[in-house]
């Protein structure tokens, strides 16, 4: 029903498909978030940049005040944990379906990472409290999940490597093994996501157990690292097109001989591929649930400017210059499409869960940054010099969305796996055109025609 707040934030179409899909808590959830993120999130962005050191070091031992404060008034309303549906996690999961959540991420994207850490439902943390429900003991949940579920403490995971393809995650070359009742873990990790958050408690490390394991999927293994073990050590963050991120960012780390317990291993030896599976799958579609909410907040800015009267150009507005007005439709039309690419694919993972839903949340992948990006790239072109400046939010999101194109699996990969999954069905297609083409043959023979 168009009247419902998410009508004016997404699309009243999108809407209209899947309100009755909505229970009434989610119903509910979902008007206090669209509140939340717009009274709350958006204006306290600037007060957060402001917050936020320009001194190197000092940015990367930095809690924003206002994000506290933003994560308290989001607890109180019971806007916590969003992603973590009772259907698949029931000891730790809200009652919300991926489908529900699908359009809660797309607000969220609205209001970026701070948006999304305020209701304790950023990434690598969601993707790690993912893996610890479903794969950790009782142990590590109790020592490492309840306090991510509590926002009490951060997380990384750390599997792409320097020096090698890690796109194949076969191709790692950290070693976990085991020497009593310890494991040692070395490794050259980069682009490590939430590794200089000052509450990062832990490291989800992936690396080879069995090197000549037969079956390269069951080579690896992942294990639960402090960061404040003896021998990690962090290099340096990296920077995404000239972004820090910080404090979270993404840093390089080095794994000298570190030891940990035997009961930080995860689910058991030779599973990492299994586990890395299983969290991925629902990670890359929540990113696209959020890159279409920065896609919509990006034609929304370039509306903005386009008709704004104290930037006409040669007396005109700008949307009455060139192709101004045919990029806005381009845009809605990509954006539309897009997200129904992201609402199927959040519906298979309910039905199926996230193995079943393999093609939907490939093709959805690296169809929806590089629409995000496009959109991006077209407000940012109708606000000129500001759109590359650090006076908008574009230029930010554009260097965020172009690193979706790699990170998760690069584009590349997820387009080679859903070129091969599409010619598996050409022998069914040859086989149902002899068949068509044999009962034409007989139906001209009938009828006393010849082809």
């Amino acid at each position: 029903m168009a009247s419902h707040p998410v009508a004016q934030v997404t699309s009243p179409a999108a809407w209209a498909m899947v309100e009755d899909k909505f229970s009434p808590y989610a119903k509910d959830t979902l008007a206090k978030l669209i509140a939340f993120v717009h009274d709350e999130v958006l204006p306290a962005q600037n007060l957060a940049r402001a917050q936020l050191p320009s001194d190197p070091e000092a940015r990367w031992k930095t809690v924003l005040p206002v994000v506290a404060e933003l994560k308290a008034k989001a607890r109180k309303l019971g806007l916590w944990n969003l992603f973590l549906s009772k259907a698949h996690y029931p000891e730790f999961g809200v009652p919300l379906t991926n489908l529900e959540y699908a359009l809660m991420a797309e607000v969220l994207g609205r209001g970026g990472q701070m948006a999304s850490e305020s209701v304790n439902c950023s990434a690598p943390d969601t993707g790690n409290m993912e893996v610890l429900a479903r794969y950790g003991s009782p142990e590590q949940q109790k020592k490492w999940l309840l306090p991510l579920l509590n926002g009490e403490t951060r997380s990384a995971f750390s599997m792409t490597e320097r020096f090698v393809a890690s796109s194949d995650a076969t191709n790692i070359r950290t070693t976990i093994r085991q020497e009593g009742n310890e494991i040692v873990v070395n490794g050259h990790k980069w682009y490590i996501s939430g590794a200089g958050d000052p509450r990062c408690a832990l490291h989800l490390v992936l690396g080879k157990s069995d090197p000549d394991n037969s079956d390269r999927y069951r080579q690896q293994s992942i294990v639960i690292v402090p960061p404040n073990a003896p021998g990690v050590k962090v290099i340096r963050p990296m920077h995404v097109l000239g972004y820090d991120d910080a404090p979270e960012g993404h840093c390089e780390i080095i794994y000298d001989n570190v030891r940990v317990p035997l009961g930080n291993l995860v689910l058991g030896w030779g599973k990492g591929f299994e586990i890395i599976q299983g969290r991925l799958g629902p990670g890359r579609i929540h990113h696209c649930m959020r890159s279409i909410g920065v896609a919509q907040y990006a034609l929304d800015l370039m509306l903005q400017r386009v008709t704004d009267p104290a930037k006409k150009t040669f007396g005109k507005y700008l949307y009455e210059h060139g192709t101004v007005v045919s990029e806005i439709a381009h845009s809605r039309a990509e954006i539309e499409s897009a997200r129904l690419l992201v609402l199927s694919a959040a519906l298979q993972i309910d039905k199926v869960k996230a193995k079943g839903a393999l093609k939907e949340i490939g093709i959805a992948k690296f169809v929806v940054p590089s629409m995000a990006l496009r959109v991006v790239d077209r407000a940012m072109q109708a606000y000129g010099a500001e759109g590359l400046s650090q006076d908008t939010p574009l230029a930010h999101l554009f260097a965020t969305l172009r690193t979706l194109r790699i990170a998760d699996g690069p584009d590349a990969v997820h387009i080679q796996q859903i070129g091969q999954r599409e010619l598996k069905r050409a022998p069914a297609l040859a086989k149902r055109t002899a068949e068509i083409k044999r009962r034409e043959k007989a139906l001209f023979e009938k009828h006393g025609f010849k082809l």
